[in-house]
């Protein structure tokens, strides 16, 4: 657990190494995964990732605690990787979420409003697939999809951010972050799905 935003700011204005470097440990790779997400190689994402960081430390007394210093944290992230991004011609500027396409799923692969749990996935993957081999299917899945998705996607079912956070960070509304995340998660599972018809068949 992290201590209280209050705490944790006071420490990276005193510079408490302490304080730095648990937020080193806590959110460094989780912000790796986020900038590779949005440059070419991992030698970039590490890069944007040492570029945020030093951003933080000179930017800290600037802030105001308007949004939790997470948000606020990867928000600088993102915009640093955006930036480095365009400069590599990989990132599609992201005023076109509305347009972004994406597999669309048959309503009756999901459970009904009379349901207990409305609008979730009526199977779930078998519990033999959920360890290594099936990680590596999901990464590879992540992959392929087209980058906005890939960041709403990571950011909340690989991180665990809220949506009001993945809203915050990204600077979208919730209604695009619903879209990103659906259509994801649709091409993820469909990619899955396959995997898994492919190992029933040998």
């Amino acid at each position: 657990m992290m201590p209280a935003d209050d705490v944790l700011v006071a420490g990276l204005r005193s510079g408490d190494e302490t304080t730095f470097a648990r937020l080193l440990d806590g959110w460094s790779a989780s912000m790796l995964r986020l900038a590779r997400s949005f440059v070419s190689t991992d030698a970039s994402a590490e890069e944007v990732v040492q570029d945020t960081w030093l951003a933080v430390i000179r930017g800290v007394d600037r802030f105001q605690g308007t949004s939790s210093l997470r948000t606020w944290v990867y928000r600088i992230l993102v915009n640093t990787a955006k930036k480095r991004g365009v400069k590599e011609k990989r990132t599609v500027p992201w005023a076109s979420l509305e347009r972004d396409g994406g597999p669309t799923v048959d309503p009756d692969r999901f459970r009904g409003p009379e349901d207990a749990y409305p609008g979730h996935w009526r199977e779930f993957p078998e519990p033999w697939v959920l360890g290594a081999e099936f990680r590596q299917v999901v990464a590879r899945a992540l992959d392929q999809l087209p980058e906005r998705q890939r960041v709403v996607v990571t950011l909340r079912d690989v991180d665990g951010h809220s949506s009001e956070e993945v809203c915050a960070m990204l600077e979208i509304s919730a209604a695009n972050q619903r879209v990103l995340l659906h259509r994801g998660r649709a091409a993820v599972r469909a990619h899955v799905e396959k995997y898994l018809g492919e190992c029933h068949d040998l």
